[in-house]
């Protein structure tokens, strides 16, 4: 166990945000904490990383944070450069400090062998240079090249002072100095928020092999697939953690309600049936007996409480076109975009209902022509023009930073001020802003409560052509569900910027995608765009796309990149790959894994026999002690199936 919160609470101003909250982080794990908007999932980052305080409680259960050792934590709270004037280079090398001084301590030692060539002194830079070796002290350069690539600085933006950077680009730099420390615990909180897709497929690369444990907070659904092997969820202030990635969580978690609902209903109709007996026969002389003992039995029960169903509360709106437009909705003609001087030029047309979905690198122009479509900035060439009776809804970044000091409500009618009250507050209520919370400043509002603001807003208009960029920025998972339902639904055309893949692949049906100053038109969704890439990649050889570590994406514990599939380096010759040899110790590991579920398998049949032993049935403590074996032993059975399930695709792999 490398950490662990057992039985933890964290108040602020008297008001608990968690309880008994049991938080472990085992090894090397990957783990992702996920729930509701202001559930506490970055209360929890902070009391991991020793910025808040656990409650003192008086409590007979214990209540404490245990750490293996000392490790380091490494958490990107907030960007604090103390000089802005340094470079981006000198600033990211500071990390490198104390392996630099190792490195010299190295290279004087082996100068020192050449006049003192003792067992002692050779023995004492052995054991040194292994040290260095297996801290990556050979491949630190090479792993500093690789990330600054890969977060799209060029090698002139590394001479740069930071004071040159905008906030986002800071913000990288930040994260790659938080990346580059490799501390023994990772804490990431939205860490794919403004990257672009090419960096967060080679981030979610490089998390997967990072040799230490990863505990991460995101909403990206897609890169928690990609990314977790353990899924912690908040909810009404506790955590509850299941194996697997985000869509093995979401599947155990209906499981679990389902079983737990069905398990209640069960024992309340088993209940009831006692409970009639009881009041049939207790006041029947030859019957009192057995209606004791019935009531006896409804007494020692165990009582199972109802499950709490699922937080999906969500905003929601009927949002249909208040009318419709022509079928050619517009049409782009060499339009050049950009500021002083063109980011790109695009040509595409859209028909009445078509849902297109735009996609590229940071700086191309993706956001820019959202902007020029919208009138907010003038082309620098070519023209766009709209057909008939358009009516444009329009959401940009800025919206979630949007600052004011009036309320919700005043808010919401400057910009409808025919409304009544009722009228406005029901239009508010849509959007999740009930009861007293329509009171509260505009400046006191989460990201998340702004962008649901300014989309009641815009949604409240109901025009027949939405123009969205990067929409589910600041919503969780279910605000991202209820708007792909939304868009899906909506009958007019809609215009996307977005770098969730998983929001992308529901809504878009064409695709406008941004490369190097040229744009490309796709008459398909992302799963078809996707599955082109990848026939183009295994056409042209270009393994990246198969493992984006072969071309520098993830450095391994030694500090080395991965190696393609053709062969390894050890000890800096190449060894090359028998598909035979290790096809057959995979499937040694299947068999092995075969045989253990097998065992277990069969003593899961027991315990659930021996629940059902009749001198049992009273003892509520033994009841419980089963079920905890049970619960504990289904928990190993899923955990097992999964990597039984990962090794059969290995093999499957090997054979194809």
């Amino acid at each position: 166990m490398l950490y662990q919160i057992c039985h933890g609470a964290v108040s602020f101003a008297d008001e608990e945000i968690l309880h008994d909250i049991n938080f472990e982080i085992r090894n090397t794990e990957k783990i992702a904490v996920v729930g509701r908007n202001g559930c506490g999932k970055t209360t929890l980052l902070k009391l991991i990383h020793g910025d808040v305080e656990l409650d003192k409680r008086d409590s007979d259960e214990d209540i404490f944070i245990a750490k293996a050792g000392n490790p380091q934590i490494g958490y990107l709270k907030q960007i604090a450069f103390e000089d802005p004037s340094v470079t981006l280079e000198q600033e990211v090398r500071k990390v490198f400090a104390p392996m630099e001084r190792r490195k010299k301590e190295l290279e004087a030692a082996a100068q020192a062998l050449e006049t003192d060539y003792s067992e002692e002194a050779v023995t004492r830079y052995t054991a040194m240079e292994e040290k260095f070796k297996e801290d990556g002290g050979y491949y630190f350069e090479k792993e500093y090249d690789v990330i600054i690539r890969k977060f799209g600085f060029s090698e002139e933006e590394r001479k740069k002072p930071l004071s040159e950077f905008s906030g986002g680009q800071q913000t990288k730099i930040a994260f790659i100095k938080l990346l580059l420390s490799k501390p023994d615990i990772l804490i990431l909180d939205e860490p794919t928020n403004h990257l672009d897709i090419t960096t967060i497929e080679w981030l979610e690369t490089y998390l997967k092999n990072y040799p230490k444990a990863v505990v991460v907070v995101s909403h990206d659904r897609m890169f928690l697939d990609n990314v977790v092997d353990v899924v912690y969820e908040i909810e009404y202030g506790t955590a509850t953690r299941y194996p697997g990635n985000y869509s093995n969580f979401m599947e155990r978690k209906k499981e679990n309600y389902n079983k737990m609902m069905k398990d209640y209903n069960a024992q309340q109709k088993e209940i009831a049936r006692l409970q009639r007996i009881v009041d049939r026969f207790k006041n029947k002389p030859t019957k009192v007996s057995m209606a004791h003992s019935k009531e006896k039995a409804i007494e020692h029960m165990v009582k199972l409480e109802a499950p709490d169903r699922f937080d999906t509360r969500t905003f929601h709106a009927n949002f249909q076109p208040d009318k419709e437009t022509g079928n050619d909705v517009l049409l782009v003609t060499n339009l050049a975009i950009g500021y002083d001087h063109p980011l790109s030029m695009v040509s595409f047309d859209l028909k009445k209902g078509e849902k297109l979905g735009i996609l590229g690198g940071n700086g191309l122009g993706k956001s820019t022509l959202l902007k020029t479509l919208v009138g907010q900035l003038a082309p620098l060439a070519g023209e766009y023009n709209f057909g008939t009776n358009v009516q444009i809804g329009y959401f940009d970044q800025q919206m979630a930073m949007y600052s004011s000091r009036k309320t919700v409500l005043d808010d919401f009618w400057d910009e409808f001020p025919n409304l009544t009250e009722t009228e406005a507050r029901n239009a508010l209520g849509a959007f999740m802003f009930t009861g007293e919370d329509v009171f509260k400043n505009i400046d006191m509002l989460s990201g998340g409560e702004k962008v649901r603001l300014a989309l009641c807003k815009i949604l409240k208009r109901r025009p027949n052509v939405l123009v969205l960029d990067e929409p589910t920025n600041h919503m969780d998972i279910v605000g991202k569900e209820t708007l792909e339902s939304m868009l899906k639904d909506f009958s007019g055309t809609l215009i996307f910027v977005s770098h969730d893949r998983y929001f992308v692949r529901k809504v878009a049906n064409r695709l406008l995608v941004f490369e190097d100053g040229t744009t490309h038109l796709y008459q398909f969704g992302y799963e078809e765009y996707q599955e082109k890439l990848d026939r183009e990649a295994a056409e042209s050889g270009d393994d990246y796309r198969k493992n984006p570590a072969a071309l520098g994406g993830a450095i391994s514990q030694n500090g080395g990149t991965q190696q393609s599939k053709g062969t390894q380096e050890t000890g800096g010759k190449k060894a090359y790959y028998n598909p035979g040899k290790e096809r057959s110790k995979i499937e040694k590991k299947v068999k092995k894994a075969e045989e253990e579920l097998a065992v277990k398998e069969e003593k899961l049949d027991a315990l659930k026999q021996e629940l059902l032993r009749p001198e049992y049935q009273s003892s509520y403590s033994k009841l419980t002690e089963i079920q905890g074996e049970i619960d504990a032993l289904e928990e190993e059975i899923m955990a097992d199936m999964e990597n039984w399930e990962a090794l059969s695709q290995q093999l499957e792999e090997l054979e194809s």
